[in-house]
């Protein structure tokens, strides 16, 4: 297969064991891997894949995987692996046969020399996956479907990077402290709030699970916070994300079934939230300037849910209580996003009570703004974060894609 060797064996002690002695390379050679079983999948790099299965072989939660192939090319280097690790998992994710057990910590999109050389070899790999099954669609396919375009795995953008580090700085400084704070992230629509909003829960969910002796690469985003400190902090932790929009929620809902870690119910329209038994720690929500307030709300059946919400909360249907009212009255944390062009709908929470919660965050050193685009606008180049690349030339004319 061109550059690539693709070697494929047992994942067990006795299979590991021998591969010091099937090639001198194993023990200190740039590779990608990936151990899997029917429905589960796993991708790494390393610099040493004979230790790493072999810490893998130690791992409960990887007992169930059987099969290893580990990804060999005479150019690889670390780079390349993480470039291509990313790719494979986002692809696996968002292709829906498997269920990644990978954390989103290590998806990476950084430039490095002759990356474009590089990832034209890589389509020599995902054709192979796909004429294995181990892909059931094509890149395109794949590429342009919703579970891609709102995956955990998504590479963040340097804004996004960004923000995601300082929030997760300012959450856990309040959680030890006990503080609770709102926190809101601003911008124009393409600006990626829904994929950051997606990213941190996984993330959280992940750093809630991790376990003690778990190996990151120090130089892997975000692994400062997989330390034993934060995942105590998040120990019986309740999260949700709060989607207004139906059309959105369900989708995203979707995501959330297909992804280890994350599942359809923890992601709640607002009235989800009011009506809930429980408090919530940490709320994150999408679209913030959505939420409803008591009047014009589109049916009878929602004005008197809606009422018998307020009373539940507040003690009386209080006609000026909003959704946003609901959010602080059954979270102690909460993570906003918000459009740069407010909603001012005669059922959207009030300009004025976002434009103070707006205020307060900043005040609060707790608010942050996305400005770097993700899409395509009125045929414009691609934005600086954005890259171009064409793929499965061999399906027929080439099919641009964007990461």
């Amino acid at each position: 297969m061109g550059n690539f060797r693709v070697e494929r064996l047992p994942f067990d002690g006795d299979a590991v064991s021998a591969l010091s002695k099937a090639d001198k390379r194993h023990p200190n050679w740039p590779v990608v891997y990936t151990i899997s079983a029917d429905e589960s999948i796993y991708v790494g790099e390393s610099l040493n894949v004979y230790n790493r299965l072999n810490q893998h072989l130690s791992a409960p939660e990887k007992q169930h995987l059987k099969t290893v192939r580990i990804v060999f090319n005479e150019r690889f280097n670390k780079s390349a692996c993480l470039d291509l690790e990313s790719h494979l998992i986002r692809y696996f994710h968002a292709d829906g046969h498997f269920r990644v057990l990978n954390s989103n910590c290590g998806i990476t999109d950084a430039d490095y020399f002759d990356r474009t050389r590089y990832r034209k070899e890589f389509e020599e790999l995902f054709a192979e996956l796909f004429d294995e099954g181990l892909l059931t669609r094509t890149i395109p396919d794949i590429v342009n479907s919703n579970l891609f375009k709102y995956s955990p795995f998504k590479a963040l953008n340097q804004d996004q990077a960004i923000a995601v580090d300082q929030i997760l700085d300012i959450f856990f400084e309040d959680l030890e402290v006990g503080r609770g704070r709102s926190l809101v992230v601003k911008g124009d629509p393409g600006t990626g709030k829904t994929i950051v909003a997606i990213y941190i829960m996984k993330l959280l969910v992940d750093i809630a699970k991790s376990e003690p002796d778990e190996l990151l690469d120090p130089d892997t985003m975000f692994a400062n916070f997989f330390d034993v400190d934060y995942r105590d902090l998040l120990k019986d932790f309740k999260v949700a994300l709060v989607i207004p929009q139906q059309s959105l929620r369900k989708t995203v809902q979707s995501v959330f079934a297909q992804t280890p870690g994350l599942s359809r119910s923890m992601v709640l329209n607002p009235f989800e939230v009011g009506e809930s038994a429980e408090r919530f720690d940490l709320l994150i929500v999408d679209e913030a300037h959505r939420l409803g307030r008591r009047s014009n709300q589109p049916s009878a059946a929602l004005n008197t849910k809606f009422a018998n919400i307020n009373t539940a909360l507040f003690g009386e249907d209080r006609n000026h209580k909003t959704q946003l009212d609901w959010i602080r009255a059954k979270s102690r944390h909460q993570i906003y996003l918000i459009d740069s062009a407010q909603s001012v709908k005669p059922a959207d929470v009030p300009k004025e009570a976002l434009d103070e919660l707006i205020n307060n965050a900043r005040q609060k050193k707790s608010f942050f703004e996305l400005s770097s685009q993700m899409r395509i606008n009125g045929g414009e180049r691609l934005h600086r974060v954005c890259r171009t690349v064409a793929l499965w030339s061999s399906c027929g004319p080439a099919v641009f894609w964007q990461l």
